[in-house]
């Protein structure tokens, strides 16, 4: 059940603008004092999309376009975010250990120039932010930690990356590179990198994804054993050590966040499925095929119960009813384990399974989105939803996102603070 979530990657005029901020405006009802007023005013909703950027699934649309062009294709993003009275967008700025800002720690990424280390001519990060802001959109910065390439070939890398200078740090797996979690200088530097975003940008948050340890391959080891052996002894098994090396991922980064700028939001998007009950009675009454505390070695429930992270955003990508991780199931089950905890809960939402005819008849209804948002009614600690992805987004197959809007989204709404 591999990728029941979402990425096979991944798995991102100023008329123009003042005239869709005055058309949010005119949809946003009376003025303080009015019944409609004080009903929206507790306690927000959060409404995002993922633009993701690795391997050019969303934005730019390719590598080597013009900046001008990739700036406009940007603003449409954002335009139509505004549009469709979302409030946030999670802008993909660390796809592949490099990145969309000048960054002192990693080259610049491929996906811009389609060269690596290429200067793209401008700032997309900053650009973004202050783009983002002026449509009274918030920003949050989404960072992959591990992952170094979508191939095994470091050759393939600018001479000067990180994961070139120290190929200690690096182990191939499944086809792809990874910076090794079990190496403590690995996890100060990777922290390094995306901090200094948070440094120098006016970013609203810092976002994961769901990729910590890769996701199981058939046949295949990831070869951590030497530092296992230098790093775990103080674990039962290996399993264990690396879920402590993840939460020393996520615990330290959280601990650098505040220290830096204690307004910036900390939230982490996971598979949907943390254990199945048949494996632990905590858990979820799924089957899923993937647990991410076995499989990814990423104790997501650990993360909430801690209070390390400000929100959670699990990928639920599932329609009502499916048997092996059913949303109706899922999405209690999350509201469950955030209740009392002050962790916002987020639903990841699958927008780029509606319309798709290799997916179940459920998906083929344009209101069984809608349907999920009713159900998230019910839950109060249900903060919002967030859609993958952008190009979906646009595209609308079968005009989910439209009735998503139509039935939910009719006035704008803060994001929950």
């Amino acid at each position: 059940m591999r990728h029941m979530g979402r990425r096979s990657f991944a798995m991102g005029a100023a008329g123009m603008v003042a005239a869709l901020m005055t058309a949010g405006d005119a949809v946003a009802g009376p003025r303080p004092g009015s019944a409609r007023r004080r009903r929206r005013a507790v306690p927000g909703e959060l409404r995002g999309v993922w633009i993701a950027t690795v391997a050019n699934l969303d934005w730019p649309s390719a590598p080597g376009l013009s900046a001008a062009a990739q700036q406009a294709e940007l603003a449409a993003h954002l335009d139509r975010a505004v549009e469709l009275r979302l409030n946030a967008v999670f802008l993909q700025v660390r796809p592949t250990a490099d990145a969309l800002w000048p960054s002192p720690y990693e080259p610049w990424a491929q996906c811009l120039t389609g060269v690596q280390g290429q200067d793209p001519g401008w700032d997309p990060l900053g650009t973004a932010v202050r783009e983002a802001h002026a449509r009274g959109l918030e920003l949050h910065a989404w960072f992959n930690p591990y992952r170094v390439a979508n191939h095994t070939d470091p050759s393939r890398l600018v001479a000067t990356h990180p994961a070139r200078l120290h190929p200690e740090w690096v182990l191939p797996y499944g086809g792809k590179l990874y910076y090794n979690p079990g190496l403590p200088e690995v996890r100060t530097f990777v922290q390094d990198a995306m901090l200094d975003a948070v440094t120098r940008y006016d970013i609203d948050g810092v976002h994961w994804d769901d990729y910590f340890y890769p996701y199981p391959v058939a046949g295949q080891a990831f070869a951590d054993d030497a530092a296992y052996e230098e790093y775990g002894a103080d674990f039962p098994d290996k399993a264990a050590w690396r879920r402590d090396n993840t939460d020393r991922l996520v615990s330290g980064t959280a601990e650098r966040i505040k220290e830096i700028k204690p307004a910036v939001r900390f939230g982490i998007s996971p598979f949907g499925v943390w254990r199945n009950a048949a494996t632990d009675p905590l858990g979820s009454d799924t089957r899923a095929g993937v647990q991410t505390y076995d499989d990814l070695h990423a104790d997501t429930r650990k993360w909430v119960k801690e209070g390390w992270i400000d929100y959670i955003c699990p990928q639920i990508y599932w329609n009502i009813g499916f048997a092996a991780a059913d949303y109706a199931k899922l999405l209690p089950w999350w509201a469950e384990t955030v209740r009392g905890t002050g962790v916002g809960l987020y639903a990841g939402e699958a927008l780029y399974k509606a319309g798709d005819p290799a997916q179940p008849a459920a998906w083929q209804d344009p209101a069984e989105l809608s349907r999920h948002l009713d159900l998230a009614a019910t839950h109060p600690e249900v903060g919002g939803h967030v859609f993958f992805s952008a190009q979906h987004v646009k595209a609308d197959r079968i005009g989910a996102m439209a009735r998503v809007v139509a039935d939910h989204y009719q006035v704008r709404a803060r994001t929950p603070r």
